[in-house]
């Protein structure tokens, strides 16, 4: 049978991620203590178990590392197509969308998209596993840090969608499966309060309009709300300088504390483990040197390094000072996603999703939209990533100082599993 051309439609919202299917035919068929630090979580090339009290399902590692491995690539591919931005993306969110169209790809489409999320060696009943243990560990991880993960289709009514492969989103990844009349004017305002509920108003719509051949939307939504371990008191915060890439000031509220802190330091940056709630999940700054600069220390983002640095990190005294800041930031992903290996996903012409639905369908476009708050009391976020720090022993040195007055990198982590939610850079934190 002659199957109609279709396209799959992505928008992620900040922590979300959309996938839309569209048809083009006109004829279709159908459609600060003292308390230990946290051990550095390790790659190991078998799964770990984690806390029965979390999840009875064990955590696989190689999943988590090919997150990581997914996460600082597309970050890579993000900020150099938003130079002198405040660039902030949500790398759990979208491994967990694509998986869920992962399981619709075959042939050379599945190979590719596999490659893009970097899950050589792991077989799609890993991946599914794998993401339904994480999720249900990384919610139940902490209970004074919310972090809420959903997932639902939006089909077309009157399209149907192979029942495995709804079956299998339903299963693993909880996912909302539901029928709509996308000719309806309030059909976008449906999807649209759906995404709003589920990032707590952060991102409050996602889909502009439904076109006629619309035939299916993807979303993810992660949201994380964490309160820091060690608040900042609001009356140490000054408005003081901080440099702008040109050279520029710009007067901005630094927030102040000091203490004891896991801490890191290098020829190349300065970096500070600030945790959240009961230390499950940690913001990590990363400050280049003076003699340095934001853009060049991206270029040495990778996942072997991230490994790397941190194994350096160790309980020190010092002084920390972090701007306050909230960015939002919307980026398409088609472009980075093509670079990652998975051009072939969005050709309409060798696109192959034939066990998603029985006509010729294709990725069409991907939005990813983020929002983030940080202030004295803690991080508001559409999305969350933790890394576990480990100490290593060392002689007693000198107080450090570490004042955020310059551009940074910084991400979310948790600390268990060391998935990244999210990533993101400061080049001005009062835009």
């Amino acid at each position: 049978m002659r199957r109609s051309l279709l396209t799959i439609g992505t928008a992620l919202a900040g922590s979300l991620l959309v996938v839309g299917l569209l048809s083009c035919a006109a004829n279709q068929s159908r459609a600060g203590d003292s308390s230990p630090v946290p051990s550095i979580p390790s790659v190991p090339e078998s799964p770990i178990s984690q806390n029965p009290d979390v999840t009875e399902q064990p955590v696989d590692a190689r999943l988590v590392a090919a997150n990581t491995r997914f996460g600082f690539k597309l970050f890579s591919e993000v900020a150099a197509q938003s130079p002198g931005e405040n660039v902030l993306i949500s790398p759990s969110s979208v491994s967990i969308a694509l998986s869920m169209v992962y399981n619709g790809a075959s042939g050379d489409t599945q190979r590719a998209i596999a490659e893009a999320l970097q899950l050589e060696g792991l077989s799609l009943d890993d991946v599914n596993q794998g993401n339904a243990a994480l999720e249900a560990l990384l919610e139940s991880a902490d209970p004074k840090v919310k972090l809420a993960i959903a997932n639902s289709l939006w089909s077309r009514e009157g399209v149907d969608f192979r029942p495995d492969f709804l079956a299998k989103n339903r299963e693993f990844y909880n996912a909302e499966v539901t029928s709509l009349d996308f000719s309806q004017p309030n059909a976008p305002s449906v999807i649209n309060d759906w995404v709003s509920r589920s990032t707590e108003g952060k991102i409050p719509t996602i889909v502009e309009r439904l076109n006629p051949e619309d035939v299916l939307f993807l979303v993810n939504a992660i949201y994380f709300k964490g309160t820091w371990s060690a608040p900042f008191n609001p009356s140490m915060t000054q408005t003081q300088p901080f440099y702008l890439p040109n050279g520029d000031r710009l007067n901005h509220p630094l927030m102040s504390q000091s203490g004891q802190f896991v801490y890191a330091e290098t020829d190349q940056f300065q970096a500070v483990n600030l945790p959240y709630g009961n230390r499950h999940f940690s913001m990590v700054v990363f400050l280049p040197k003076q003699s340095t600069s934001l853009e060049a220390f991206q270029q040495t983002l990778t996942a072997e390094n991230w490994q790397t640095w941190n194994t350096q990190f160790r309980r020190r005294e010092g002084m920390v000072k972090l701007p306050r800041f909230n960015t939002e930031f919307s980026v398409g992903l088609n472009d980075a996603l093509k670079s990652l290996g998975m051009a072939i996903a969005f050709d309409p012409d060798q696109a192959d999703f034939s066990a998603m639905i029985d006509a010729q369908a294709f990725i069409n476009r991907v939005q990813h939209k983020t929002f983030i708050e940080v202030n004295e009391q803690g991080t508001e976020a559409a999305g969350s990533t933790g890394i576990s720090i480990g100490v290593t022993s060392a002689p007693i040195d000198p107080p450090f100082q570490m004042v955020v007055d310059r551009p940074f990198f910084y991400a979310i982590q948790d600390n268990q599993t060391g998935s990244i939610l999210f990533m993101g850079t400061v080049v001005n934190p009062g835009s």
